[in-house]
């Protein structure tokens, strides 16, 4: 009996270095969680003078405790401050995992090194997020030229200026003030808006608006009138203040345009004329420069343009015991029936942890704890070991007794 007991011990110290082998091979290994081995004892009945049969090892546990973080200054290696795991998929099997090291494919999605989709909530070719979850791409492809429509202008027209003669585009002493900024048409192409104002009256201006050399205000001019303290009261006889420009075709050949141009930020004070604002919303043609991911796991496209697109939102799940979750390889898992049921959102809501981009997770390994750990199973091997060479004599001697 002696035999067995230390043989069941022998088997124990040896799953217990197998567990620790493993933790000290994987404590370089992105998203890996340490593993320890829990026992038991073994009894044959429960009489009060039993011995015991040995020991038993009653699990091998998971310990999902987060381990440190490393900058990798990689625009997709991401890493789960908190809660969560990441959604994975491939033909159909969903597996979980902490390991954020991804890469594109050759069609533009984001994948791990088993070639798994990483999942989240796509975006649409104006950025707008799907309501349900599926593979992220980043669409590689140019960014296609938007035409300008709004113009925002915030600037000061100084009421002590002088009343000129009338407008004459040629003639700069027939403006007071001149100010400019650059559309697009819908090819991408720039042109240069130039807004020229001019004094009628002590409260009244002319706007008169060209892009390039074509005059695009109405003729004579958009009246502005201001109120004694300085605010915009009337645009063209009106308390709207966007005017819409009449349509125009533009010289670089784009599609005929009309471009809204929103005064309400216009004053007119006793101080120097000058610009506070302008802003449109066009733009030409984009190259996909960079990606930039948010600590809410939305991925942003940087255009060689200075647009920024929405291309997705990556999704984190979590589950009600993490610790019945079935591992499935090295840093991945699937989802029990212990487990419960996944609880998929964006990153910082609900449970769910906030992304780190550039950086990974790096092993929770404690590498001096499994020193230790493993002196310890080696001196529960020797001493098992020992018992057993102590039984064998033991019989030896009985055997040789009965000679």
């Amino acid at each position: 009996m002696s035999f067995d007991i230390a043989l069941s011990g022998l088997n124990a110290a040896s799953t217990e270095l197998e567990v620790i082998s493993n933790n000290i091979a994987n404590n370089s290994t992105a998203g890996f969680k340490s593993s320890r081995v829990e026992f038991s004892d073994v009894y044959a009945s429960t009489s009060a003078n039993d011995t015991g049969q040995g020991v038993g090892i009653s699990s091998i546990r998971q310990s999902f405790v987060n381990g440190n973080y490393r900058d990798t200054g990689k625009d997709l290696d991401m890493s789960i401050t908190g809660q969560g795991f990441f959604q994975l998929q491939k033909e159909g099997d969903i597996n979980y995992s902490r390991n954020g090291t991804f890469g594109l494919d050759r069609e533009g999605y984001v994948i791990n090194a088993e070639e798994y989709n990483l999942m989240g909530y796509p975006a649409d070719d104006d950025g707008f997020l799907a309501p349900t979850v599926g593979p992220l791409r980043i669409n590689p492809n140019d960014l296609a030229p938007h035409q300008t429509e709004d113009v925002i202008f915030g600037l000061n027209l100084d009421s002590t200026l002088d009343i000129l003669p009338p407008f004459d585009v040629n003639t700069p002493d027939t403006y007071n003030f001149t100010t400019a900024t650059t559309i697009y048409d819908s090819l991408g192409s720039p042109s240069v808006m130039t807004i020229y104002f001019h004094k009628d009256t002590p409260n009244t201006w002319s706007m008169y608006t060209f892009v390039e050399d074509q005059e695009v205000s109405q003729p004579g001019g958009d009246e502005l009138v201001f109120n004694t303290e300085g605010g915009l009261q009337t645009m063209n006889g009106t308390t709207n203040h966007i005017l819409t420009m009449p349509t125009f075709t533009p010289t670089t050949g784009g599609s005929p345009m009309s471009v809204d141009i929103d005064a309400t930020n216009i004053t007119q004070y006793n101080g120097d004329a000058g610009v506070n604002q302008i802003s449109q919303d066009g733009f030409s043609n984009g190259r996909l420069k960079d990606i930039r991911v948010d600590e809410d796991g939305t991925i942003l496209g940087q255009y060689s343009n200075g647009q920024t697109q929405v291309m997705g939102q990556v999704a984190l799940t979590n589950f009600s015991n993490i610790d019945g979750l079935q591992q499935v390889w090295g840093t991945s898992w699937r989802e029990t029936y212990a487990s419960g049921a996944a609880l998929t959102g964006a990153p910082g809501s609900a449970s769910l942890g906030n992304i780190r981009a550039g950086a990974l997770e790096e092993s929770n390994v404690d590498i001096t704890a499994e020193l230790v750990a493993m002196i310890s199973a080696q001196r529960s091997f020797q001493a098992n070991a020992q018992v057993i060479t102590t039984a064998d004599t033991i019989n030896q001697t009985v055997i040789s007794m009965r000679r």
